[in-house]
């Protein structure tokens, strides 16, 4: 029994972990640069010229912070998640008979180019998990 013919992942499933996971890494870098940024302007941290060398307690201080963690823990989540996509992606495509797909996202993906092999496997890539047309034998030719 193949553990690959039957891992099954539909592109349209990949498709949704894969946007989902691009929107959670914004809002959480947005959440993240906007909670250390605020925390900055507010003084909750000690400078010593460029260096943060301690950080001021306080409701507004631990907030702000709160705030960053949860930015960077949203930001891990979707990383995670794109990863989960990325490799239901490989799954998929090693279902084809052409090999072409697996390779470019497995080469990519390994040379850290996989945000593009993603965008480009669901633009135009195939979907292994969807039932392959039936093949039909030639008609024979009548005289």
């Amino acid at each position: 029994m193949n553990p690959i013919r039957n891992a099954s992942m539909s592109k349209a499933t990949v498709t949704r972990l894969f946007i989902g996971s691009v929107i959670a890494a914004g809002a959480g870098a947005i959440l993240a640069i906007a909670g250390v940024w605020l925390a900055i302007e507010n003084g909750t941290f000690v400078m010593s010229g460029q260096d943060i060398v301690g950080l001021r307690g306080g409701a507004a201080s631990w907030t702000l912070l709160g705030l960053a963690f949860v930015g960077a823990l949203a930001f891990a989540g979707a990383l995670i998640g794109g990863l989960v996509a990325w490799i239901g992606a490989l799954l998929n495509t090693a279902r084809l008979d052409s090999k072409a797909w697996f390779l470019a996202l497995l080469v990519l993906g390994i040379f850290d180019f996989g945000f593009f092999a993603m965008i480009a496997y669901l633009i135009a890539g195939p979907d292994g998990s969807a039932p392959a047309a039936p093949h039909r034998a030639p008609a024979a030719a009548s005289a």
